[in-house]
């Protein structure tokens, strides 16, 4: 498996910050009245690396930090944040970084022991139902959550979701990160 140049910076920088990981959280975010009001999908947009910028797109879980974990400073890279790290939910902000902001490689990060692995499409359209009532049925019905049930296949699918789509560029170095929030480190699935 060929690693492109700055994956395998930042899994050189991820090493350095192994040394020094504060250890296991909880995955609620300690700031619960802003973990519910807030999705987090932000994008760093300052460009200062040339000729490629990479842009890593990963879950909005509040115990994973993208830009110290991997060595990164403000600036340097496009992070698009969602439930996941879905790479097709992040779709139209991939494109806007390709095609207008020059990004040139895409960085997949899920994470292990991820929410998406707790629950199924159907049990959060029927907990939303219990609790708001038959009303929010068109619109919770409507919406595809992307549990999935292996951290690796998920990446995988991602992986090849990005690598596939007309409308991204095809020459676009792509590769796929598991992030262990057992230990900070982060391991090369695709």
């Amino acid at each position: 498996m060929t690693t492109p140049k700055v994956a395998a910076e930042f899994a050189a920088a991820n090493e350095s910050y192994v040394k020094n990981y504060g250890g296991k959280l909880p995955i609620p975010p300690s700031r619960q009245p802003l973990a519910s009001y807030f999705i987090e999908v932000y994008t760093i947009t300052k460009i200062n690396l040339s000729p490629s910028l990479p842009m890593k797109v990963t879950c909005m879980d509040a115990r994973i930090d993208p830009i110290a974990s991997l060595g990164l400073k403000e600036g340097e890279a496009h992070v698009i944040r969602n439930a996941g790290g879905r790479a097709s939910e992040a779709i139209r902000s991939i494109v806007i970084s390709q095609r207008l902001l020059g990004t040139t490689e895409v960085v997949i990060f899920h994470h292990t022991d991820c929410g998406m692995l707790t629950f199924t499409d159907k049990e959060i359209r029927d907990k939303i139902k219990t609790t708001d009532g038959p009303s929010t049925a068109p619109y919770v019905d409507q919406i595809a959550f992307l549990p999935f049930d292996s951290v690796e296949k998920s990446v995988e699918e991602d992986v090849q979701f990005v690598k596939s789509h007309p409308l991204l560029l095809k020459d676009a170095k792509v590769s796929g990160w598991v992030h262990e929030v057992e230990t900070g480190r982060i391991r090369q699935v695709v």
